[in-house]
């Protein structure tokens, strides 16, 4: 970015609109999730974070280590997001954020998605009953305002073949050895939820949510509504 941040000029040239700060490891702006140090965000990512409040651009914490997410939480002049993560108070895992962190979140105006992923358990293949338990969960500790979906997949439907299986295993074993690999990635979990491995998995995901007691009005936050109040506010 150069000492002074100019580069930031190219995001609105380019259109950007959302900047995720880091992935698993340690890069110029902060710590992600994998690194034992934990050392939170460098003097770089403290400009950055003042740098993206002024261009109006959405700071993305998914990724990042506890102190680069709770600094740039609090540093923030704007709210953030956590647009794809799980709860940590459910599934131990560093790819998951606290209730410390979740609450920061919600009292700065933030919202985590919560994704299909295989963090969701600390073993086995997560199942729609596990994203509602992390949805819920995450409601409980930043309320019905400040949660929503991330998936962190595609939109279509994965066709589970033998050729995709294969590809899908050598595929973890290709990350455990760049290093990139989270704890909870396994071959015996996809990415994706597999009773949500379809066309309709959010009328699906509605439906069970519905049936859980919550209204419709709270339902349409979760598929959404929450995340479209975020953009409105960071980008009007």
């Amino acid at each position: 970015f150069g000492e002074s941040l100019e580069r930031l000029d190219l995001f609105d040239y380019l259109g950007v609109k959302i900047v995720l700060f880091t992935y698993n490891r340690r890069n110029l702006i902060g710590d992600g999730c994998l690194e034992p140090g934990n050392a939170g965000l460098s003097l770089l990512g403290r400009e950055l974070v003042a740098g993206l409040n002024a261009k109006r651009t959405l700071i993305d914490l998914s990724h990042c280590g506890d102190r680069t997410t709770n600094e740039s939480i609090e540093l923030s002049k704007r709210p953030v997001a956590i647009t794809h993560a799980g709860c940590r108070a459910l599934a131990d895992l560093p790819r998951n954020k606290t209730d410390e962190t979740l609450r920061k979140l919600a009292n700065r105006g933030g919202v985590v998605g919560i994704y299909f992923m295989p963090y969701l358990r600390t073993s086995g293949q997560p199942m729609a009953q596990d994203v509602i338990n992390h949805i819920e969960h995450a409601i409980n500790v930043c309320g019905e305002d400040h949660v929503g979906i991330g998936t962190d997949g595609v939109i279509s439907p994965v066709n589970v073949t033998p050729e995709y299986r294969k590809a899908f295993t050598d595929e973890m074993a290709e990350r455990r050895k760049r290093g990139i690999a989270a704890p909870g990635e396994r071959e015996d979990a996809f990415t994706f939820v597999p009773d949500l491995n379809t066309p309709r998995r959010f009328e699906t995901l509605a439906m069970m949510l519905s049936k859980r007691g919550h209204s419709d009005a709270q339902i349409a936050k979760i598929l959404g509504g929450n995340f479209a109040r975020l953009f409105r506010d960071v980008w009007g």
